[in-house]
């Protein structure tokens, strides 16, 4: 039963407190388990899969047009390269020689028409212009650019270069109108303050043209502007991207970046426009411009994500200066992964419904009779004996069990009866010794708590009437010479009269003290002096006699007499509890501290009771485990001194008054004991005559 208890308040409690649901667990837990992990296999593999598929593709997308921009970039080159060699312009030059300086320019502007350059130049030795088609004058040097140089050394060189708008602007002012393109707001591009980019990037060759006797005396430079070349973006697409290469209506994409603004693009913007001017995402920036990597992931390309493949492009300097770019759309491809991951889902859902009832009907065979015998035990717990499983479908273990279960059940009726008849008698056997023993055991703690006070008090008694009897006569001396003493001493003793007076009531009260002490052993037999005292008084005359004990320790007094009523008590039985509680209050302050004596009315309920004395000390306190038992007789704190009576006998006395001692203490805070005194005793007085003292008859606390 704990156990099952402890499975019960279990997180699959559920689950052990019912066969049908642990069957239909095993049933459809390896179901339930394993579509979601099946499912999340195919998720995981396919997803990489599927994405790895998208970008092998792209980067094959972009070698193509990575390909054909350098044959773009060769052809140029070689162009340039040709029509330096050819006999045409070497018969230009030579007529131009001859003084015919047109026919060169001519040449120069049909050739740049026919090879699709924005501008030619030639250039002498020193690479100054001797013929051009661009509105640079004749004499502008060429040197600083290191295709120029490299022609000049004698080898054909092209490269991509980025020229100024002032240089565009020189060249043709409507190839600096071309290249100037304002930027349009990009969603995650990188902060600029630019508004338009002014810069155009140029496939820039140059190439020696041969001289008579291998001299080199001239070269041939042209270059072709790629801002807004849209014919060129869009061969690269139809290259990459044919009608129908791509499936699912998704279509493909070519840029060119001058940094990372579209200069020519097919990517569109809104209503056919095209996105040039736009510009690529920091991301983006940073990986290719900043790293030099090839950027091969999905991006967002202006507005939607394409399957993304960027190429950083370097100057003749080896600086990144701009960058290619294809890809094509991936919606479409999300959207056939989502299609077939929905069915292949659904097939699985399918299946395990299909399983799932299948195990239902089957579980149902097995757990519809063990609950009919979980309901038949469960009855028979909750009284009905009659109670019983009956006749259960099939043949196997299971219906075995029930028939089994039936006749376990009617043979234990049958002794249930007979085992409860037995209980009942050897429970009123029990009942009654248990109760016996109790008596017994409950009569013999209390003889033991007897034997034990009983003797422990005739201890007491022995030695109180020895010590009584011991003191007696010492004190019988004292008087004697205290009357001897007045009688000679006469009127010449007026000025100690008040301490030969203090004398005398010591010596009445030792023998007070000795009385009591005698009486000690029989308190049924005290018999006491009652009067009207004044508290203030009494406590201060008790301050005096316990003055030695102050002048061991540094201890201050504090004193706050405030009762205003006066109380009926034996003077000096009072005067007996005070000393003892002023005494166990200056030892529990050994290195000095604060006695507080103070004293109140008793107002209770709007009506004077009496009064209250308080003595409270600045000690250690009294632990709350003995808090309980400080008026236990025998019971102290002191391991080296002390009886364990005093507050017994001082509580005994209070409580024969009608009053009681309270006790207000923490550990480390002091404590305070209040003796709460009724202005008239609680018992019944014998008046006397006037002027005679009250007697009181006591019986023993």
């Amino acid at each position: 039963m704990p156990r099952l208890e402890s499975l019960k308040g279990a997180p699959l409690g559920w689950l052990a407190r019912s066969i049908r649901r642990k069957l239909l667990a095993l049933a459809l837990l390896p179901l339930v388990v394993v579509l979601p992990v099946l499912i999340g296999v195919l998720v995981y593999l396919s997803g990489p899969s599927y994405d790895r598929l998208l970008t092998y593709k792209v980067r094959s997308d972009l070698a193509v047009a990575h390909g054909y921009f350098e044959r773009v970039k060769e052809g140029v080159g070689r162009s340039v390269a040709s029509f330096a060699g050819s006999a045409q312009l070497d018969r230009a030059l030579g007529r131009s020689c001859a003084g015919d300086a047109g026919a060169a320019g001519d040449l120069l502007q049909s050739m740049r028409q026919r090879l699709g350059l924005d501008f030619i130049h030639l250039a002498d030795a020193n690479g100054r212009i001797t013929a051009t088609t661009s509105a640079l004058p004749a004499g502008t040097a060429l040197d600083a650019w290191p295709v120029v140089r490299a022609a000049l050394n004698g080898s054909a060189a092209t490269e991509i270069e980025i020229f100024p708008p002032e240089l565009l602007g020189r060249l043709d002012p409507a190839l600096r109108e071309r290249a100037h393109t304002p930027l349009v707001g990009t969603r995650n591009a990188a902060p600029t303050t630019r508004a338009a980019e002014t810069r155009g990037m140029v496939i820039h060759a140059a190439a020696p043209v041969p001289g008579d006797g291998g001299r080199l005396d001239t070269i041939l430079v042209g270059g072709m502007l790629l801002n807004k070349n849209l014919q060129f973006v869009d061969r690269i697409n139809e290259i990459v991207y044919p009608d129908g290469a791509l499936p699912l209506d998704s279509r493909g994409t070519a840029t060119l970046f001058l940094d990372d603004v579209r200069i020519a693009t097919n990517v569109r913007l809104f209503e056919g426009a095209r996105a040039i001017g736009t510009r690529v995402s920091q991301s983006v920036r940073n990986a290719v411009l900043g790293e030099g990597r090839t950027w091969l992931d999905s991006a967002f390309v202006v507005n939607d994500w394409y399957v993304s493949a960027y190429e950083p492009i370097e100057d003749s300097g080896g600086r990144r200066v701009g960058m290619l770019y294809v890809g094509y759309l991936e919606k479409p491809f999300l959207r056939v992964k989502q299609i077939i991951l929905t069915a292949i889902i659904a097939v699985f859902i399918a299946t395990m419904l299909a399983v799932a009832l299948l195990s239902l009907r089957v579980a149902g065979g097995i757990f519809r009779p063990v609950e009919r015998m979980h309901g038949t035990m469960s009855a028979v717990e909750s009284g009905d004996a009659s109670a019983r499983v009956g006749e259960v479908v099939g043949r196997d273990e299971i219906g075995e069990l029930a028939a089994h279960l039936d006749r376990l059940l009617d043979r234990l009726h049958e002794q249930t009866v007979a085992l409860r008849r037995w209980g009942e008698e050897l429970d009123q056997r029990v009942a009654e010794r248990t109760r016996q023993l109790e008596e017994a055991y409950e009569r013999l703690r209390s003889t033991q708590r007897q034997l034990v006070t009983s003797e422990k008090l005739a201890a007491v008694g022995q030695l109180t009437a020895g010590v009584a009897h011991e003191i007696n006569n010492p004190i019988a001396v004292i008087q004697g010479n205290l009357d001897v003493l007045r009688e000679i001493l006469g009127a010449r003793a007026t000025p100690v009269r008040e301490e030969i007076r203090l004398i005398q009531d010591q010596v009445h009260r030792i023998r007070l003290i000795v009385t009591k002490l005698l009486q000690f052993a029989r308190p049924a037999e005290y018999a006491g002096y009652l009067e009207i005292v004044d508290t203030g008084q009494v406590v201060q005359d008790s301050l005096v006699l316990v003055g030695h004990q102050m002048r061991k320790g540094n201890v201050a007094i504090s004193e706050r007499f405030r009762a205003s009523r006066t109380v009926t008590i034996n003077r000096n039985e009072l005067q007996q509890v005070l000393i003892n509680l002023m005494v166990n209050a200056l030892q529990a302050m050994p290195d000095g501290g604060t006695l507080t004596l103070e004293t109140a009315d008793w107002i209770e309920d709007s009506k004077p009771k009496g009064v209250t004395i308080t003595i409270a000390d600045t000690g250690a306190g009294i632990p709350p485990d003995a808090l309980e038992h400080v008026f236990n007789p025998f019971f102290t704190t002191k391991k080296t001194a002390g009886t364990g009576l005093g507050l017994w006998v001082s509580h005994g006395i209070v409580e024969r008054y009608g009053g009681r001692i309270t006790i207000d203490s923490a550990p480390g805070g002091g404590a305070a004991f209040t003796v709460w005194l009724p202005e008239e005793p609680g018992f019944s007085l014998d008046q006397g005559k006037p002027g005679e003292e009250t007697t009181l008859l006591a019986i023993g606390s």
